[in-house]
């Protein structure tokens, strides 16, 4: 994903998510939470739909979200949302 992306999940400047990921600094609180999130869900996705295409899944509306785009469901702190929604499709049919 891209700095942009990880910055919009997480609500820090695209500047700063390029400092975490130099290794000049690292992030603490709620964006140390959503970063975390973040990572969580994109290694679930990864075994379920092509890494290419995670970055175009996470900001694309998606009907489960209520039409909502993923990224912005997680910056909000509703990982379990979004985790209910890989969760159907890691497991299809299993609802």
């Amino acid at each position: 994903m891209s700095d942009r992306q990880i910055a919009r999940a997480t609500g820090a400047a695209p500047s700063t998510v390029r400092s975490w990921l130099n290794g000049r600094s690292a992030p603490t609180g709620a964006r140390a939470e959503r970063i975390a999130e973040l990572s969580a869900l994109v290694s679930r996705l990864r075994r379920v739909v092509d890494a290419d295409y995670i970055p175009v899944w996470m900001t694309k509306p998606v009907e489960a979200l209520d039409d909502e785009k993923p990224i912005d469901v997680l910056a909000r702190g509703e990982y379990r949302r979004v985790a209910a929604v890989v969760r159907g499709l890691e497991h299809p049919g299993a609802a």
